[in-house]
């Protein structure tokens, strides 16, 4: 009869260091992940409805933010929605 061999002790969870293996990003702004959305999604059908109901909060975020960094992002993602719904029409 054998017996399994005994596990050593982990001195830590399991999991942890996998960072070190695997180079992560660094975390992206909400404008990133929107851009990289965007980005994949260009070749996927949505309805105009759905982008028209994009521009309109865009445009209300354009006017309300602060961040010179966001109401750029959001300026070029409402011109990128505004393109797709010239050409979808």
């Amino acid at each position: 009869m054998t017996t399994p061999a005994a596990q050593p002790p982990r001195d830590r969870a399991l999991g942890r260091g996998i960072t070190t293996l695997i180079p992560q990003a660094a975390p992206a702004t909400p404008a990133e992940q929107a851009a990289a959305v965007l980005t994949a999604m260009r070749s996927v059908p949505v309805r105009v409805g759905v982008l028209q109901a994009a521009v309109v909060l865009l445009e209300e975020r354009v006017r309300a933010t602060q961040d010179e960094a966001e109401r750029a992002a959001a300026a070029t993602t409402v011109a990128m929605l505004r393109s797709a719904i010239g050409q979808a029409g």
